[in-house]
């Protein structure tokens, strides 16, 4: 009896020894993780798609039919080799109607790094460095059929700083973010390929309707928005929020001129975030290591491991339309370190060109919404047409490129751990009813019917309206357009007007 006692006990101490010197939690269930958050209290949240359906989500994007598409990266963190790589984009499906995807369909798979996509004329564009490709499905299987390379040349040697984030904007150009990383881009033409342009220090616009191409003022990482003005905002990893205020044609005219950088950080409270988590131990110990290195050396140099802004992603304007007043024309930025939402409010600045982003009084010492997971990874956002606020939550267990980390470090860690699940929550103002996204199949209306959308009052929808005109070129709608621009009092719908004109 004593044996078998002495051998319990010494099993439960080693137990307890483990759980102590457990240096990373487990997942969480999405219901689990539902109930980890602490969100504004003007808002609930809820689940819109999660595992088994999607894993591995960083972009999501609505098609004109109301369709929910998502772009899933599971090689991350690692390069996958040329012609090898696993990414997927699925379409979600809610048969059952209850909101929440209860199915998938692969509209493609074999992806080498795709990270965004944009719907265009029935199908999507994506980026997929070094590629920007068209992809389309011809025979009702929703399954692409159609894959037409349309730019090659980008930089594909670092996952985290690649051409991504697609933007329609109100110009009617299309914009990537590409880091300012070197690239000799082709792009190919109505009259086959075109000159190469050097991408080095710049970000990437493109016209598909009038084949054009260059750079352009940047630069963004993983994110961009504009705001119903057509002004872009920017995001890189630890500077949340930067606005381009000069266009790149504008300071590159007279190539042998040296130009000042034309991009700035409009932040007023720097880069500091309220998170609740801890840093993991990785993260703590490469910090302390590096700052002990640089009081050695005497570096005016300090790095923190929590608090502030070092996986900054995802940026968007919310013009949705449906939150309260007050949120309109708000900022909001994930941090996949920091498990977090910040949001600021944009303000007019009265002595320079650039936008101030300022944070509310309520948000000072706390976060819009953050999570007491660390597994918590939002990536990004998607507006819908009804609206709401989709956050993108690749759910892993580490973020980071494995060579940034110290071998010793490393040994504990499998960056890959997580690589089955993924989320996606729906953000919605509280006691408000929500129409269905599908209850707008733009693919559908008459050009007339799409005139109307652009005096909606969801900015996304007023930009679909817009470009599937561009697309279809239908001059007959051109008399009430003009109408629209004459006679319209609201000055971001004759903002649409006379861009489509």
């Amino acid at each position: 009896m004593y044996k078998r006692s002495g051998t319990f006990l010494l099993l439960l101490a080693v137990i307890i020894f483990s759980c102590k010197d457990k240096k990373y939690s487990d997942p969480l269930t999405p219901e689990e993780a539902i109930k980890a958050f602490q969100l504004n209290e003007d808002f609930d949240i809820e689940i819109f798609a999660a595992e088994p359906f999607i894993k591995d989500p960083v972009a999501m994007a609505f098609d004109d039919e109301g369709n929910a598409f998502v772009v899933e990266l599971p090689d991350y963190p690692y390069q996958p080799e040329p012609g090898k790589g696993k990414g997927v984009i699925k379409m979600l499906l809610d048969i059952d109607k209850d909101g929440r995807a209860d199915s998938s369909i692969i509209f493609a798979e074999n992806l080498q790094m795709a990270t965004s996509i944009l719907p265009w004329k029935g199908g999507l564009l994506v980026t997929a460095a070094p590629d920007i490709i068209f992809m389309k499905d011809t025979t009702g299987d929703y399954k692409a059929d159609i894959k037409e390379k349309l730019f090659t040349g980008f930089f594909k040697d670092n996952m985290e700083a690649q051409i991504t984030g697609l933007l329609y904007n109100i110009d009617n150009w299309v914009y990537a973010a590409n880091y300012g990383r070197e690239g000799e881009v082709t792009g190919k033409g109505n009259t086959g390929l075109r000159d190469t342009l050097s991408m080095s220090g710049a970000d990437f616009r493109f016209r598909l309707d009038k084949d054009l191409y260059e750079q352009e003022t940047g630069v963004a990482q993983f994110g961009q928005t504009i705001d119903e003005w057509g002004h872009r905002f920017l995001t890189e990893n630890s500077v949340h929020i930067n606005q381009p205020v000069i266009p790149w044609r504008y300071l590159y005219r007279h190539k042998y001129l040296p130009s000042a950088k034309a991009s700035i950080d409009i932040s007023d409270h720097g880069q500091i975030m309220n998170q609740v988590t801890d840093a993991p131990f990785w993260r703590a110990e490469r910090t302390r290591r590096r700052n002990k290195t640089y009081k050695e050396q005497k570096l005016d140099r300090i790095e923190y491991a929590d608090d502030h802004f070092t996986g900054a992603s995802g940026g968007v304007v919310y013009n949705g339309g449906i939150f309260p007043d007050k949120y309109d024309g708000n900022f909001f930025v994930t941090d996949v370190a920091g498990n977090l939402v910040h949001r600021d409010i944009l303000l007019y600045s009265d002595s320079s060109p650039h936008f101030i982003a300022k944070l509310a009084q309520t948000e000072k010492n706390k976060e819009f919404l953050v999570s007491t997971d660390p597994w918590f990874r939002p990536v990004g956002f998607s507006i819908g047409a009804d609206g709401c606020l989709y956050i993108i939550d690749m759910y892993r267990q580490h973020i980071e490129t494995p060579f940034a980390i110290p071998e010793d470090l490393k040994k504990d860690m499998d960056f890959m751990n997580g690589s089955e699940y993924g989320r996606i929550y729906r953000i919605v103002p509280k006691n408000k009813k929500i129409e269905n996204g599908h209850s707008y199949n733009f693919k559908k209306m008459a050009s007339l019917e799409l005139v109307k959308l652009l005096s909606h009052t969801n900015q996304q929808n007023r930009l679909r309206a817009q470009r599937i005109l561009v697309e279809r070129q239908d001059k007959s709608v051109i008399p009430e357009v003009k109408r629209m621009f004459i006679e319209s009092t609201n000055p971001s719908y004759r903002l649409h007007a006379f861009y489509l004109l």
